[in-house]
């Protein structure tokens, strides 16, 4: 009975080896893939930001712009103007 005891174990011992090994192997397998489309997922995701973001900036209007045109309109010309004016009176 101790000889089947004995082979029983030998045989469970490396059953369980080879099984070890496979799932190793499978897990290898798997994390390779898994990886690279998590990469994947991240850069197109990135991609998608970029595009929304780059087509949010060309359909703002640019307020800015507007406000700085107006302002060096209202103020240049007349300050110099008036300067000018008051010199002349002055006979300098």
């Amino acid at each position: 009975m101790g000889t089947k005891m004995q082979e029983l174990k030998g045989l469970l011992a490396t059953n369980i080896g080879t099984m070890k090994e496979a799932m190793h192997e499978h897990q290898l397998k798997i994390k390779k893939p898994t990886l690279k489309m998590v990469l994947i997922t991240i850069a197109i995701v990135i991609g998608i930001a970029i595009l929304i973001y780059a087509l949010y900036r060309f359909f703002s209007p640019d307020y800015l712009d507007d406000f700085e045109d107006d302002f060096d309109d209202d103020f240049d010309d007349d300050f110099f103007d008036d300067d000018i004016d008051d010199l002349d009176d002055a006979g300098v």
